[in-house]
């Protein structure tokens, strides 16, 4: 190992990045350095590289971004014991205090003192990356690298769709972004009746359909709310999973849902959302923030759906790049014609990716 490697770094406050040189980390006394095998690009990557107002409130810069991936353990520091040297290995990437209300009362998840990975903290863009020893998620054997490296956000639509009562239940899925997909995949895990998928992406659509939606809805098309209810004999969706972010999505998404529904938030929206909060509140509708996975309920949920085959979203990566192609890859995401795309980085065979080589849907590009 040498004493700098290539990161991907967002340098300046404004869109873009730069690869380049960069230190190799230093881990501290509770925390391990990875050899990052693959990463993938989230949406929050997209706020970061296009840079959102979002991104200009939040992002620390400059910062090695990206935040999921899969790896294997090269060092530890001493004063870690429940990791070892040549571990396989993902990582829950809200770095907390422990000792906020928050943290002391289960909701570690919204502790006031977050550090985000590839955030607000290095991240995982780069041949190494240094996690605490506390967050770190070990990964079975068998699961392919392309599936470990999706549990950050896989653990995301985990929360959406587990924040309530679902067996049964009519859910609609606002946003058939790639957590969006995912959501649509758990929902029908965890046993939801009919999933609606929402977007204005046909090319999304489609991939919704391939994830499980009975529904599809094209919302450029056709009224949202008005549809919602056109499919759910009137009565609207008893859950509504809103991973879009659109201001207009949320408020025709609330008019169409049935009295007493579940609506659960995680897209980021662009600026400030007026709602009619008449119809929230004399529908009985309630409303809850999503962020992040529960620390760390989500991540075993995701576990006993993942290593036990109840749930399979390999058909979700379509392209790989490797890191110097990152411009190309921002781009094709850009675009919305694609589905996961993944970085391959140093030493990572295609032998290594398992299911991924198998997949239909994949691209080496």
């Amino acid at each position: 190992m040498g004493s700098t490697m290539l990161g991907l770094v967002k340098e300046s406050r404004e869109p873009g990045a730069v690869l380049k040189e960069v230190p190799v980390p230093e881990i501290g006394h509770d925390e391990v350095l990875v050899r990052v095998k693959v990463s993938s690009i989230c949406g929050t990557d997209m706020h970061i590289y296009n840079w959102d107002a979002w991104a200009e409130q939040t992002v620390i810069t400059p910062n090695v971004f990206g935040h999921e991936f899969a790896g294997i353990v090269e060092a530890i520091g001493n004063h870690v014991f429940n990791v070892a040297v040549g571990d396989y290995i993902s990582a829950e990437g809200h770095i907390v205090c422990g000792w906020c209300s928050a943290c002391r009362s289960g909701n570690a998840h919204v502790c006031r003192n977050t550090r985000s990975f590839g955030i607000t903290a290095p991240g995982c863009f780069a041949s190494y990356a240094v996690v605490k020893a506390s967050n770190v998620i070990h990964n079975a054997a068998n699961l392919p690298l392309e599936l470990a490296c999706l549990q950050d956000p896989l653990g995301n639509a985990v929360h959406a769709v587990m924040a309530g009562d679902i067996v049964g239940k009519s859910v609609a899925v606002i946003g058939s972004g790639l957590i969006g997909l995912m959501s649509i995949a758990v929902a029908k895990a965890c046993g939801a009746g009919q999933v609606i998928a929402v977007d204005i992406n046909p090319y999304r659509l489609e991939m919704a359909r391939k994830m499980g939606a009975d529904v599809i809805i094209n919302n450029s098309i056709d009224r949202l709310s008005t549809a919602l209810q056109e499919f759910t004999e009137g009565e609207g969706p008893e859950v509504i999973l809103e991973m879009s972010g659109n201001p207009e999505a949320l408020k025709e998404a609330i008019v169409g849902a049935a009295q007493a529904a579940r609506v659960s938030l995680m897209g980021i929206p662009p600026s400030e959302v007026a709602l009619d909060m008449s119809q929230i509140i004399f529908k009985g509708i309630r409303l809850e923030g999503i962020t992040g996975r529960r620390m760390y309920k989500t991540w075993q949920q995701m576990k006993g759906l993942l290593h036990h085959h109840s749930l399979d979203i390999s058909k979700l990566v379509t392209h790989t790049f490797t890191l110097e192609r990152y411009e190309e890859a921002f781009e094709l995401m850009q675009s919305g014609l694609c589905g996961k795309v993944l970085f391959l980085h140093e030493a990572t065979s295609e032998y290594e990716l398992g299911n991924l080589v198998r997949n239909e849907a994949y691209q080496e590009v």
